[in-house]
């Protein structure tokens, strides 16, 4: 992954980021001007229906983009939870036409856990996307 700052058009303010996982995907919705996010219901399902449930989530909150949070080995190496992430996020765009930006997920989940995040998983959520809302300025 890049540390580049991602080229986010300026007329984008509202994101909805997603940790994914296995079982469940944390999810947080935020905006540039803040560059804060809050914590949404994590989303328990897996496959097709997980997807369902993302749709619902990008329904309800109307985001101009989405952000993924993509998984490293801690030497920055691609492991298989890189490639699933990734391919959600494929499938993110695909089926939703939005723009999806990927973010380095690296310790997220520990950091929202010593953040005392009653849920972990949308914690981890938070934490990923402010850290894209810090990179965009």
């Amino acid at each position: 992954m890049s540390a580049a700052r991602p080229d986010v058009p300026p007329h984008f303010q509202t994101f909805l980021a997603f940790d994914y996982g296995l079982r469940r995907t944390g999810v947080a919705v935020g905006n540039r001007l803040m560059r804060t996010a809050t914590p949404q219901r994590t989303i328990r399902a897996e496959g097709a229906s997980r997807l369902n449930e993302a749709e619902a989530r990008v329904r309800e909150w109307q985001p101009d983009a989405l952000v993924v949070g993509v998984p490293f080995h801690p030497d920055g190496a691609s492991h298989e939870n890189t490639a699933r992430a990734r391919k959600f996020a494929r499938q993110l765009h695909g089926r939703l036409g939005l723009p999806v930006y990927e973010v380095d997920e690296r310790y997220s989940t520990t950091e929202a856990r010593s953040d005392g995040a009653a849920d972990a998983d949308a914690g981890a959520a938070c934490v990923i996307l402010e850290q894209f809302l810090r990179s965009i300025g």
